[in-house]
């Protein structure tokens, strides 16, 4: 079951790939002024897209029944299930607005994501017992759900800035928005650089006295920028540069925090060959191909927010909580995912808040629609690889 499992889970990855390239083709068609061309790729593209989701949602059945949990238990498997709501949430919009130019940025987003997850631990282990609870299911997955609506109100947002924002003159706008532009390729560099180094069988290994004080190997599969603190490396491997800093505890911190650096270092070495092939900032590179309307564009990043605050809010806050309570005998203990979880929560609220009450439309709104997912991909990647706490199951 478990070999079926990633057979689907592959099959969804590269039928999205494909839809990818059938909403790409209804952008870039030298006739695409006329309507039949655009529907047409377009109507494909989205099929596509629901057959990737239905391969995907059978990955996601085919593992539960392997492991004899819902596969959210950790870094692998939420990953992977947000992706598949990202899909989703496009999939609901879509059928909704049927704007072709939204699948061409939010399907290789949702491919980052999934293939992001790919490159952690994808072995089925049992449940840890803080785990071992119907809440599992209900809040992980219901959090989850939000957070690939709200994506998509980052995917119309940024669409919106690159289609409006002048881009013939630089600026503090077309520097934030290339910004964004590199965080998205810093998650292509920490794939490419680790299948890199998976591939030529890279390792790195350190000893570390761990909370029993017992000795403890770990290895690193890239070198080691950041080495684990106290630790005594085993080999003649690169590095470290420097330790990991001493309140950052666990076996596996300095191993996190390795690979954030390199996701950020490879991101940086992409992103600068790109800019010498384009010769141009990304943005301005994209700006020719986006032809949709600003203001379908506005509204399409509302009606995610109104729609996934929220299931984030009953997901990420109020089954949290309560589960909280079940588990460890308090509602909140201001660990660091919960801290993100409200910071989150009072950010959607403050959006709302700005556009009914104080009118903040258009450039304002879709500014504050990319920085909200900033927030959310920093609760799932450096709170997750850097911070540790109590939901550090990773």
């Amino acid at each position: 079951m478990a070999e079926i499992s990633s057979t689907l889970l592959y099959s969804a990855f590269m039928i999205y790939l494909f839809s990818t390239l059938f909403f790409a083709m209804s952008i870039s068609d030298k006739k695409n002024e006329k309507a039949a061309h655009t529907k047409k790729w377009g109507k494909i593209g989205f099929i596509t897209a629901c057959v990737g989701f239905a391969a995907q949602f059978g990955y996601f059945i085919t593992r539960w029944i392997a492991s004899g949990h819902a596969p959210v238990s950790n870094l692998f498997e939420f990953t992977t299930f947000f992706g598949m709501m990202m899909v989703l949430a496009f999939i609901i919009l879509y059928s909704i607005y049927r704007t072709n130019g939204l699948g061409v940025f939010a399907m290789p987003v949702a491919l980052l994501v999934i293939a992001y997850a790919s490159m952690f631990p994808k072995d089925i282990s049992p449940l840890i017992p803080a785990l071992q609870s119907d809440w599992l299911k209900i809040h992980v997955t219901t959090a989850a759900l939000g957070e690939g609506i709200l994506a998509i109100s980052f995917v119309s947002g940024l669409i919106y800035l690159i289609r409006t924002v002048d881009q013939s003159v630089s600026s503090k706008k077309t520097k934030w928005i290339e910004i964004v532009l590199y965080s998205l390729i810093s998650v292509v560099g920490f794939i490419v650089i680790s299948m890199a180094f998976k591939g030529a069988g890279y390792e790195a290994s350190f000893e570390i006295m761990n909370d029993q004080n017992q000795a403890e190997k770990i290895v690193f599969e890239m070198p080691a920028i950041a080495g684990p603190a106290n630790g005594e490396q085993l080999d003649d491997s690169f590095g470290p540069l420097f330790s990991t800093p001493s309140w950052m505890n666990g076996a596996n911190a300095s191993i996190k925090l390795n690979t954030f650096i390199w996701s950020l270092l490879s991101g940086a070495i992409l992103y600068g060959l790109l800019r010498l092939i384009l010769r141009k900032r990304i943005a301005a590179a994209l700006q020719p191909k986006v032809k949709i309307n600003p203001d379908l564009l506005d509204e399409i990043s509302y009606r995610a927010v109104a729609i996934g605050f929220p299931i984030f809010t009953l997901g990420a806050l109020i089954f949290a909580m309560i589960w909280a309570q079940e588990a460890w005998s308090r509602f909140w203990g201001w660990d660091p995912k919960e801290v993100w979880a409200l910071i989150t929560f009072l950010f959607y609220a403050a959006y709302l808040h700005l556009r009914l009450s104080k009118g903040w439309h258009g450039e304002k709104s879709a500014w504050l629609c990319v920085l909200g997912f900033w927030i959310i991909t920093f609760n799932l990647i450096a709170v997750n690889l850097v911070l540790v706490g109590l939901h550090s199951y990773a």
